[in-house]
């Protein structure tokens, strides 16, 4: 059984979690057969010019052709060996039934992600919450402490996320595996309230890195297989929003935890984590019942010919009914590894991660150097984060709308670099301009948000199959929160308010990741003319198991710019 299938703007493979063949798990009478076409017979093939460098591949050595079948055009894909009956049944399913059930897809999986991952980043950041409550006094602290305390999270948190994503792919039902992490960092979190010193907090912050490290990487992973490559930023973008929010309730429960000061005798600022990672672990729980797994765990809420148009949307995309490994090769992370393009994507992260993470951690302490009380600086930071919700969705639907990355990463650099520009040239006098630099903030924030969702849905768009996928989209996260340790130490106590090193790196990550996304569209637009021109002559060469193994290398794999 072999098929393999080809986008006119990139090829974009995807299996689901734990399964194989896309009817798996189904009986007969719940899901009608599909038929895949497969050809046993070979021939040989003259000797052609085509190289193993021109389609970058360094261990296919293919010593026979296979005489394929014609392509199907469908869904914008060139589909071998999908019996017609399948295409005719894909091609009839109507615009309206697909909104309809890519509508009960979104409300029983975005929600719960972003909920997830709201919490998640409520859970990191509050500590910049619970500093201006009195925190760092309190455990007898120093602002180097401090620092190091917030860069000890991003140690495991970047060690773990691609042995967590890999771990991934064993679980049947991933929503198991991710409630898991989120039950664990809940009651971390909950242990933070009751620290008493340094290395009680050094401790929970190691642990909260721990378990954390597996979401995001794995919540990426379930969208890519259940959504196409053209609306997967969309999707996406509702984890930054609430990446976004989270700045934004932080604020306001912190603000309204705060009051709770002296309860049971302890501080308001033990009650942020206390209370906070209490929710976490009920969270934590009801993502066992609510989160959704594969289309062929789904027969509760999908008929079977909604199951089955999904399914063969997963068949199209991912290239074939090839079967699915369900151990580790060690050639595909070392294919991963050794694809540079991978860390180019992975430096936007970082200059993301840096800026996120060293606004989010310091916006309460700026917002409190403008001249306000400790409830009105908790209750200011929230505003930026309400319109860096906003911006990413926006920039995340015109993306997906022309499917088109680079530029989606380069505007909100340009906001960034613009922003940053101006607080620096207020040299400090942050109480005096109040309004200009309140508004940088705002800007600032503005910009950071949407350049994750575009940059990973970049990323995730050009690495094939989704056994690659996998460990890509980890490997870019694990190198880009690297940036996380940058941001803790960008913004020195001692530097107050004028900060110049965390403006001016910040301004540095916006300039400099401007320049690398121009950089590497162009890389792509220069792939893709070199494979156009030796496409054919590999279809001829190569077998469609041995293009399908070459995965984002392939001659026949477009990128996506």
């Amino acid at each position: 059984m072999t098929s393999f299938a080809f986008p006119d703007r990139c090829l974009d493979y995807n299996t689901q979690p734990g399964s194989a063949l896309p009817r798996l798990g189904h009986s007969a009478s719940q899901l009608p057969s599909f038929k895949f076409k497969s050809s046993n017979k070979f021939i040989m093939a003259p000797r052609s010019s085509i190289s193993k460098s021109d389609v970058e591949v360094g261990d296919q050595k293919p010593d026979h052709l296979e005489n394929t079948s014609e392509a199907i055009e469908i869904a914008g894909f060139r589909v071998f060996g999908l019996d017609p009956d399948d295409a005719d049944f894909y091609n009839s399913y109507t615009e309206e039934q697909k909104k309809k059930v890519f509508r009960k897809v979104d409300v029983r999986l975005v929600p719960m992600l972003a909920l997830l991952y709201l919490i998640c980043h409520i859970d990191r950041a509050n500590i910049g919450n619970a500093k201006i409550e009195g925190m760092v006094e309190d455990l007898g602290m120093t602002g180097v402490q401090y620092n190091t305390i917030l860069s000890i999270f991003f140690v495991p948190y970047v060690l773990l996320e691609v042995p967590s994503n890999i771990l991934l792919k064993k679980f049947k039902r991933p929503s198991m595996y991710l409630g898991i992490l989120c039950v664990c960092w809940g009651i971390v979190m909950t242990c933070t309230g009751l620290v008493q010193n340094f290395g009680g907090l050094m401790a929970t912050r190691v642990l909260l890195g721990i378990f954390e490290a597996g979401f995001f990487p794995g919540a990426i992973y379930l969208c890519s297989y259940w959504y196409l490559p053209k609306d997967l930023s969309v999707r996406i973008s509702y984890f930054y929003c609430a990446s976004a929010l989270s700045g934004a309730f932080s604020g306001l429960l912190a603000a309204g935890i705060a009051e709770m000061d002296g309860v049971a005798g302890l501080e308001g600022w033990r009650w942020i984590f206390l209370l906070e990672g209490m929710a976490t672990v009920v969270l934590g729980v009801a993502c066992f019942f609510l989160l959704i797994d594969t289309p062929a765990l789904s027969t509760r809420w999908l008929n079977p010919e909604e199951i089955r148009f999904l399914e063969l949307s997963m068949f199209i995309k991912q290239g074939g009914g090839f079967q699915e490994e369900t151990t580790v090769r060690w050639k595909d992370i070392r294919m991963v590894l050794t694809n540079w393009r991978v860390y180019v994507q992975a430096y936007f992260l970082l200059c993301q991660s840096a800026l996120s993470y060293g606004t989010k951690f310091t916006l309460p302490s700026i917002t409190k150097a403008m001249g306000f009380s400790n409830t009105n600086a908790q209750l200011t930071s929230a505003p930026p984060y309400v319109a860096a919700a906003i911006s990413a969705i926006v920039f995340a639907k015109i993306s997906d709308r022309f499917f088109w990355r680079m530029p989606f990463v380069a505007i909100p650099m340009v906001i960034v670099t613009v922003a940053y520009s101006i607080m620096i040239s207020l040299n400090g006098q942050l109480e005096a301009k109040k309004g200009v630099a309140y508004f940088a903030v705002v800007l600032a924030v503005i910009g950071i948000y949407p350049i994750q969702a575009a940059a990973a849905s970049w990323n995730a768009n050009n690495i094939a199959p989704s056994s690659r996928r996998a460990i890509g989209i980890a490997l870019m996260n694990c190198v880009g929160n690297v940036g996380g340790i940058v941001g803790s130490f960008m913004y020195l106590e001692k530097e107050k308010p004028k900060y110049y090193t965390g403006f001016g790196l910040s301004l540095a990550f916006g300039g400099t990741g401007l320049i690398v996304a121009f950089l590497l569209e162009w890389s792509y637009k220069i792939a893709n003319a070199r494979k156009a021109k030796i496409a054919e002559e590999a279809k001829r060469k190569y077998t469609e198991e041995e293009l399908f193994d070459m995965g984002d290398r392939s001659p026949l794999f477009k990128h996506v710019l």
